[in-house]
């Protein structure tokens, strides 16, 4: 291996250890106007945006949220702690999912563990799905290691030039997108076997 596919590897490897995300101390244990809601997210989110421009949340995002049953609506105006909880699954689950996926996934949590501080809230849902997620850092920058390695055995007659690197490179996103191909079509088949939301069946 090359020092140039060394920088490249170490630097991918970097960057997934980077990912940051909100973490459940982070969360203020106050309500918070619509504003707050949004500075807050934003700031708290700010390293997963591709573009400095690119916005994480808007007034008309939750709104639609609310409309379109993801989101409980907020009590006077203010939302709490868990409605922010509510806001960072649904935040990353639209990257990947349609609306009416997310509805039905957040459903059963929003219907049983919303307001719930009796006895399982979102809070703690959140915190085990946290704690997962920090446990698995090895075991992705592993297989992201193994999938770049393959990628450089792709392409062998070709000459050593940029072309190749390319060709390669190109391999290796594809390899990758495979991977986000077959575990979103998992996801879906999931959710598609959960129950459906009221609200979902008459659409």
């Amino acid at each position: 291996m090359d020092i140039d596919t060394k920088d490249m590897l170490n630097s991918i490897l970097k960057y997934i250890y980077s990912i940051d995300y909100i973490k459940p101390e982070d969360i203020p244990n106050i309500d918070l106007y619509m504003d707050q809601v949004t500075t807050f997210m934003e700031e708290g989110l700010s390293s997963t945006k591709r573009f400095q421009d690119d916005k994480i949340l808007t007034k008309t995002m939750i709104n639609n949220y609310t409309k379109n049953n993801l989101l409980p609506p907020p009590v006077k105006k203010k939302y709490s702690q868990e409605h922010l909880l509510v806001l960072i699954f649904i935040y990353y689950f639209k990257n990947l999912l349609s609306i009416k996926d997310i509805e039905t996934l957040l459903y059963p949590l929003t219907k049983d563990y919303f307001g719930n501080h009796e006895d399982f809230s979102i809070t703690e849902i959140y915190e085990e799905v946290c704690n997962l997620q920090k446990s698995r850092f090895g075991s992705v920058a592993k297989d992201m290691t193994r999938i770049y390695r393959d990628s450089l055995k792709t392409f062998a007659d070709i000459p050593e030039d940029e072309n190749k690197e390319m060709l390669q490179k190109f391999a290796f996103i594809c390899s990758l997108a495979f991977d986000v191909y077959v575990k979103k079509q998992v996801i879906e088949k999931l959710i598609d076997d959960m129950p459906k939301p009221e609200s979902n069946k008459k659409k």
